[in-house]
């Protein structure tokens, strides 16, 4: 991931209070933290339509309604080798309104040619804001709750 800045597209997906985020963790750190789901934006791709494909490659889940909330830059350290990324925030919905009742998504991502199990599951913005696991990537709760409906 050195010497490069990834475009990524991630989806804000709400219900209620919750935001639906993924569980990751960095070993080498030692760190847990959620992450908004989606991914990296493939040259000629625009950034809705890139989440919209995450989010089928991920889970199965189609969306609705996406609409661009903002972009935050995030510098960071992951498995001790720095990485630079500029992540293109979306606001959606579920298309089919049944998946708002699941407590969680178990669904794969490919990383380097190799599938990584992925679970996604609700939690509620306030425990993020009150200091629970952090969420990635850095700004984006800020984001995120400035433009809460």
């Amino acid at each position: 991931m050195s010497g490069r800045i990834r475009v990524l597209a991630l989806v804000v997906l709400r219900r209620g209070d919750e935001l639906l985020v993924e569980d990751g963790e960095d070993p080498v750190k030692g760190e847990r933290y959620y992450r908004l789901l989606g991914g990296g934006v493939e040259f000629g791709e625009r950034g809705a339509d890139a989440v919209r494909r995450e989010l089928r490659e991920e889970i199965g889940a189609e969306l609705a309604g996406v609409s661009y909330l903002g972009a935050v830059e995030n510098l960071f350290t992951f498995l001790g080798e720095p990485g630079h990324e500029v992540c293109l925030l979306y606001e959606a919905s579920f298309a089919d309104s049944a998946l708002y009742e699941r407590d969680g998504f178990d669904g794969v991502e490919l990383v380097g040619g190799v599938e990584v199990p992925v679970r996604a599951h609700w939690v509620h913005a306030r425990a993020l804001r009150d200091g629970g696991l952090p969420l990635y990537p850095d700004g984006a709760l800020e984001l995120i709750t400035a433009k809460a409906p």
